[in-house]
């Protein structure tokens, strides 16, 4: 891994406290799309792009928002690499599913950054909402920018799903904020620990929230209960990833997600719903993780399994829910 420092590159290590725990940085480019008069950012048809890597669950949450609203002709997109090695994130093409660069044609993401802003200090991460017309990056920020897919770009779409409802918008926040540090930054912590101490909290706050989760599923369709949000968005791409990457890889391995069967169900659901399947790429998945964490797996050898039906008979329409519409 590595960050830039001043505008320049340079390799490092995750962000530990002393006590081995394993730090996330914030996101720093925090524009908004805007319909507001006189809008640095105002929606349009083909001015924004989407840069994505097919293995990042933060990304691939873009990517399942975009295919949901039918936003592909809107926002095109950039798929990296899945190998994150010295160089970072790079836009070579001898893996199936990448695209290159479409817009600036650069070799690396970070000097999409560095177009950006020249003296840019901090990680290099995807998803990033790119404006043509300015040059510059508007949000890295996985949870705003599917916010504004689902608000500032609605007269784009193609599709009348609505992903956060009137009504529900408070709780969809409290939400996302409830599983973000057990489940999806959980795992991570998990994973990228360096002491036995940092490893077992973490393991511990994952699974007794996995298990207060599996329960709400047990009586309610989705975390909201009764509508599909954003919120089962930013699950679902911790829940694909569980048993394929974070299980083994992460150490997450007190029970698999295929063993708790209404989370389980619940990701079946969500994956079977028209668009979604397209979005995940296992191959990038296992890949990314496997490969470029040579730290955790020094082999780099990349499991063939598990081998799981994802498209095996959900039963989740026994409760009432529904994906809204306008």
């Amino acid at each position: 891994m590595g960050r830039m420092v001043e505008g320049q590159w340079r390799s490092d290590t995750w962000v530990r406290d002393n006590e081995g725990r394993f730090e996330r940085d914030p996101t720093t480019f925090r524009d908004r799309i805007s319909h507001q008069k006189g809008a640095q950012f105002p929606p349009a048809t083909g001015r924004y792009h989407l840069y994505v890597s097919l293995a990042c669950p933060w990304a691939h949450r873009t990517l399942i928002s975009r295919a949901l609203m039918g936003l592909e002709n809107a926002i095109d997109v950039s798929v990296v690499h899945p190998y994150m090695l010295e160089e970072g994130w790079t836009f070579a093409q001898d893996f199936e599913g990448t695209t290159g660069d479409k817009i600036l044609n650069k070799e690396y993401m970070r000097q999409i950054y560095k177009e950006a802003d020249s003296n840019y200090t901090g990680r290099v991460t995807v998803p990033v909402l790119w404006d043509t017309e300015t040059e510059t990056i508007v949000n890295n920020e996985s949870r705003e920018i599917i916010r504004m897919f689902s608000t500032s770009f609605r007269e784009l779409a193609t599709e009348n799903v609505d992903l956060w409802p009137e009504g529900y918008r408070e709780r969809i926040d409290e939400l996302i904020d409830a599983i973000y540090e057990p489940v999806n930054n959980g795992v991570y912590r998990s994973g990228f620990a360096t002491t036995q101490k940092a490893y077992e909290e973490a393991v511990q706050e994952l699974f007794e929230a996995l298990k207060r989760w599996e329960d709400h599923l047990s009586k309610n369709r989705y975390l909201a209960g009764d509508v599909f949000t954003e919120a089962d968005l930013c699950m679902f791409t911790t829940l694909l990833r569980f048993d394929p990457v974070y299980y083994g890889h992460f150490k997450c391995n007190l029970k698999h997600v295929y063993e708790m069967p209404n989370l389980w169900a619940y990701t079946r659901e969500i994956y079977q719903m028209p668009g979604v399947a397209e979005t995940c790429n296992l191959g990038h998945i296992q890949s990314h993780y496997y490969y470029s964490h040579e730290r955790i797996n020094p082999s780099r050898v990349v499991p063939k399994g598990p081998i799981l039906d994802r498209l095996a008979d959900h039963q989740r329409d026994r409760l009432p829910g529904k994906v809204v519409r306008r």
